[in-house]
């Protein structure tokens, strides 16, 4: 039996990369190579879900505000701050290092980011896009908006772990699992039925190494 970890470990995976899973587990080398290979596990199963809320709000904040609006670039119009504007802008300039000159609404829209979609929802737009359009993409809540908000900005920060390749073995895995469930149903409850068929997070879940809840 092994009682160390092979030499190549540290080397490739680097040693502050795998830093912060030895100081999880008092310095237990191997089973911290054990919960840092079941963190690649899992996040590789997060991305499909939240992969699903991104588009999903993506599409109904976008759908909603060209209503409001009266067009598909409907930014153009749009009481934005600066920050989202910035955004925009740099959305085309991206874009256009991609070849795509002229850029359609479309092209523009899947260039934003889950974070600009989320900012959306921030105080700052109430008056003009919550109350006016985008409380009607989630046609299922009815709550307040700054509850739905934080909620969803906690699943960008999770998506940005995991996109960064950082740990999330310390978070609330099932409890982040059942937000985004949430989330996506006061969207659409019918595409949580058809996610929740592939979806591997629960499994992955049960997989997670002895020795490693804290």
């Amino acid at each position: 039996m092994h009682t160390d970890l092979p030499g190549w470990v540290e080397r490739v995976i680097s040693v502050p990369r795998f830093a912060p899973y030895l100081g999880a587990l008092s310095g237990d080398r191997l089973v911290a190579w054990d919960l840092y290979q079941w963190n690649v596990q899992v996040s590789e199963a997060f991305y499909g879900p939240l992969h699903c809320l991104e588009i999903c709000l993506r599409n109904a904040e976008h759908d909603r505000l060209r209503s409001r609006f009266g067009r598909d670039d409907w930014w153009r119009v749009a009481p934005l701050n600066d920050s989202e504007a910035a955004k925009i802008t740099a959305a085309k300039q991206k874009l256009a290092r991609k070849g795509v000159g002229l850029p359609s609404a479309d092209d523009v829209v899947t260039e934003l980011s889950f974070g600009f979609w989320v900012s959306l929802l921030s105080r700052k737009y109430d008056r003009h896009l919550w109350v006016p359009a985008l409380h009607r993409a989630f046609p299922y809540y009815s709550g307040r908006r700054e509850s739905l908000r934080d909620n969803l900005q906690a699943m960008v920060l999770l998506r940005n772990r995991i996109m960064h390749h950082e740990p999330i073995h310390h978070r609330h895995l099932a409890a982040d699992h059942a937000k985004i469930y949430r989330m996506l149903g006061y969207v659409e409850p019918l595409f949580v039925g058809w996610l929740r068929a592939f979806d591997r997070v629960p499994e992955v879940l049960t997989r997670r190494p002895e020795g490693t809840i804290r």
